[in-house]
C-alpha cells in the first residue's frame, strides 16, 4: 500500500535508528559484556554454568539475576558471587533488571509460555538476548516477539542449540552436496520410559509467600496457587504443549535447518494420555505429520511409555541419513539407496558414518545440554553484530510448527498455514 509522507519518514527513522543501535553496540576486545539473567531455575542454572565456562575467553560477566522465587534468586546470586568474585544485583521482577542501563544482554530461561512475552520486553528495552526454546507457544505472542526483535536490529539467539553443534553442521553440509537426492520423508522417533516432567522436587519447597503467583501466570486466566503447575507446567495445556513444545521443537528445527524449508504447509496430530494418567493434561504419547511446501513430510513421534531405540531418518531417492539415538545424537550414517528388499531380502547397501574433518570416528549417540558451542556462537555475535545460528526467524518458524501440532492434536483437525496472512486455518 502507498505510504503518506509522515508514515514514510517515521518508518525510515525507525530503520535508521535500529541500524545505528546495532553499530553503536560493537564492543572492543577489552570491553566486558554485562549479562543479566531472567529465570534462574534448573535450565537457567545450566545456561549460567555454560556462560561461566566462557567468561574469560569472551570477557563476559553476570551482573544481575532475576527470578520470582526467592530460593532460585538467592541460590543464583550465591553461585554468581563464587564464579565471578562479586555479587550480582538481584531482582524479583524483570522490569527492574531491564531498567539497568549497564546490562548489555539478557538470558531468558523462564517457563515455555513466558518466552515470547519476555523476549518482546527485552527487545523493547534494546538489549540483546539468548531465549530458551520454544520461542513461543501462542502464535500472536511469537509474532510480536519476532517483530520487536527485527525492528531493533538486536542480536537474539534462540535456544535450539543443535544448529551450533559440529556433527549437525557436517550433516547439513553433506545434505547440501545433493548426496540424498530428492527427500520425500523425514522421520523422528524419540522415546522415554517414565512419567516425564512429573515429580519435581521443588514442588514441596515452594511457598506462595516466597514468589508472586499472579505475576507467574502473566496473561493466563487466574487460578488458585498450585506448586505443581508452577514447576510441572509442561503437563498442563494452558501453559505448554508438552512433547510438542519441549521435544518436537528441537526435532522440527533440525528438519528446517537441514532441508531449508522453514514453515509447514499443513499439520495433523494424534495421541493421548495412555501410559501415565497422573493428572497430566498433555499427552504422554504423541505423533504429528508435518507437510512442507518443497514436497516432503516430517513424521515426529514420542512415547513416554517405552524407551525403544530412538532414531531419525532422512529419506531421499539417492540415499538415507540415519541418526542413531535420540535428541542431540551426533551419530549420523549415510546409506546408499540401491536395489530393493522386495527383490533381494539379503540386500547389503554401502554405508558410512558422517565424520568431522581430520577425524575417522563417528560422533557419540548423545550430547549434553551443557555443550558450549551455541553460547559461544552468541557471544561471538554480540561482538561482531552478525546474526547467530538460531535467529528469531528460525525461532518463529519452529514455533509455528509446534503451535500447529498442538492445536491439531487438541482440535482433531488438519490445520494449514497461510503464509500471506501468517494465520492458521482449517482449510487449504
Amino acid at each position: 500500500m502507498p505510504l503518506d509522507r509522515r508514515s514514510f519518514l517515521n518508518q525510515s527513522a525507525a530503520a535508521l535508528a535500529g541500524t545505528a543501535l546495532s553499530y553503536s553496540r560493537i564492543y572492543g576486545a577489552n570491553e566486558r559484556i554485562s549479562l543479566g539473567h531472567i529465570g534462574v531455575g534448573s535450565r537457567g542454572g545450566e545456561l549460567a554454568g555454560i556462560a561461566s565456562h566462557l567468561k574469560e575467553k569472551h570477557n563476559v560477566e553476570m551482573t544481575a539475576v532475576c527470578d520470582l522465587w526467592k530460593v532460585n534468586r538467592e541460590r543464583a546470586a550465591a553461585n554468581v558471587t563464587t564464579v565471578y568474585g562479586r555479587a550480582p544485583r538481584t531482582f524479583q521482577y524483570l522490569e527492574d533488571l531491564l531498567a539497568l542501563k549497564d546490562v548489555d544482554a539478557v538470558l531468558i530461561s523462564t517457563p515455555d509460555f513466558t518466552h515470547s512475552p519476555i523476549l518482546k520486553q527485552v527487545a523493547e528495552a534494546g538489549k540483546d538476548a539468548y531465549c530458551e526454546k520454544p520461542m513461543g507457544n501462542v502464535l500472536e505472542e511469537a509474532k510480536a516477539a519476532r517483530d520487536a526483535v527485527l525492528a531493533r536490529k538486536i542480536v537474539v539467539q534462540v535456544g535450539t542449540q543443535h544448529r551450533s553443534e559440529a556433527y549437525q553442521i557436517a550433516t547439513r553440509e553433506l545434505i547440501r552436496t545433493g548426496a540424498l537426492g530428492q527427500v520425500t520423508k523425514y522421520e523422528i522417533e524419540w522415546n522415554y520410559h517414565g512419567p516425564r516432567w512429573r515429580g519435581r522436587s521443588e514442588v514441596k519447597k515452594l511457598r506462595e509467600e516466597d514468589t508472586d503467583w499472579r505475576r507467574w501466570l502473566m496473561a493466563k486466566p487466574f487460578r488458585p496457587f498450585d506448586p505443581r503447575i508452577y514447576f510441572e507446567f509442561r503437563l498442563y495445556k494452558d501453559f505448554s504443549g508438552g512433547i510438542a513444545d519441549q521435544w518436537m521443537s528441537h526435532g522440527i528445527d533440525l528438519a528446517h535447518y537441514f532441508l531449508e524449508d522453514p514453515v509447514p504447509r499443513s499439520v495433523v496430530a494424534h495421541g493421548g494420555i495412555f501410559a501415565w494418567p497422573d493428572g497430566r493434561e498433555n499427552p504422554d504419547t504423541f505423533h504429528a505429520l508435518v507437510e512442507y511446501p518443497q514436497g516432503f513430510v516430517v513424521s515426529y513421534a514420542t512415547s513416554f511409555g517405552n524407551d525403544c531405540d530412538s532414531f531419525t531418518r532422512i529419506m531421499g531417492k539417492k540415499a538415507t541419513l540415519i541418526n542413531i539415538g535420540g535428541e542431540g545424537s551426533q551419530r549420523w550414517k549415510l546409506v546408499e539407496e540401491k536395489g530393493t528388499y522386495e527383490d533381494n531380502p539379503f540386500l547389503r547397501r554401502a554405508e558410512r558414518f558422517v565424520t568431522l574433518p581430520g577425524k575417522t570416528e563417528p560422533g557419540l549417540p548423545f550430547i549434553g545440554d551443557t555443550d558450549l558451542s551455541h553460547m559461544t556462537n552468541w557471544f561471538e555475535c554480540l561482538r561482531s553484530r552478525e546474526q547467530p545460528n538460531a535467529t528469531v526467524r528460525h525461532g518463529f518458524a519452529h514455533s509455528v510448527a509446534v503451535i500447529m501440532a498442538t492445536r491439531a492434536y487438541r482440535e482433531g483437525k488438519k490445520l494449514y498455514w497461510d503464509a500471506a496472512t501468517e494465520t492458521i486455518t482449517d482449510h487449504a
